[in-house]
């Protein structure tokens, strides 16, 4: 589909074309899946209203605490599987990655207020299902999960918020493609984290990259000035949205969070 023609739908209210626009999700088969190797596990949550969200655990067994991760708009947790392996190996943490609604196994269609549902579920599970204490969860975000994350770090009291290639908002995004750059101001998921994130009361991590085609590397800046936590500011040299994290990124994360511990 032409962008103008993208954008003429949008202006007349086309939410289900913006959703498709913002969403990519992936189903997944749990008949036809392959048995998990230990220690993970696959949890099934609750949110609010009553949507069965997918999850997956993987304890540590020395576990100074655990990473909610919240991931991006394509695909679904299956696709995650190498950066919650790094987080859970790099940091010493048990780590819980969750679906939206509408990916992987999760019940509903993906929308915004959905995604928030389904990360408060999650951090209900680890403080409630495995009595971690909100003290010990660092709540990490990627892209459109950086955007998850942060709402749930405004409402939650919890370690540390990490932000890794994330925005300031959905519209400032789409502000970079659309022909007609009044169409965003109409948008209805917007997942505002620059207005939200000096609600963040705890230390926050951002992690951005210079060579990023698809969200601007101001926009990291732009979180990091919002900021009134403290705040450290990761630059991940020569990188692209979509390019694997290195290990300088884990290790300053890893110092990061020693200093963060309460």
């Amino acid at each position: 589909m032409r962008w103008p023609l993208f954008v003429v739908m949008l202006m007349c209210g086309c939410e289900t074309l913006e959703n498709r626009f913002v969403f990519h999700p992936r189903p997944s088969d749990a008949k036809n899946a392959a048995p998990l190797p230990p220690p993970l596990e696959d949890v099934e949550l609750r949110t609010i209203d009553g949507i069965k969200i997918h999850a997956r655990w993987c304890p540590h067994p020395q576990a100074k605490g655990a990473v909610l991760y919240c991931h991006g708009n394509a695909g679904n947790l299956e696709y995650f599987g190498k950066v919650a392996r790094d987080f859970h190996a790099s940091l010493d943490r048990s780590v819980l990655i969750f679906d939206y609604p509408g990916y992987g196994r999760s019940d509903g269609k993906p929308n915004e207020a959905g995604c928030y549902k389904s990360a408060k579920a999650a951090y209900e599970w680890l403080t409630s299902r495995k009595g971690i204490a909100p003290e010990r969860i660092v709540i990490a975000g990627e892209s459109l999960g950086g955007g998850v994350a942060v709402q749930l770090a405004s409402q939650s009291p919890h370690q540390a918020l990490v932000l890794i290639r994330t925005f300031t908002s959905v519209p400032e995004v789409a502000k970079q493609s659309f022909v007609l750059a009044s169409a965003p101001s109409i948008m209805v998921n917007r997942f505002e984290s620059e207005k939200r994130i000096a609600e963040c009361k705890s230390p926050i991590f951002i992690a951005q990259a210079d060579k990023d085609r698809l969200i601007p590397f101001a926009q990291g800046e732009r979180l990091r000035d919002a900021c009134k936590a403290p705040v450290r500011f990761h630059v991940l040299r020569g990188l692209d949205h979509n390019d694997p994290l290195p290990a300088d990124f884990f290790a300053a994360l890893r110092g990061f969070l020693d200093q963060a511990e309460w």
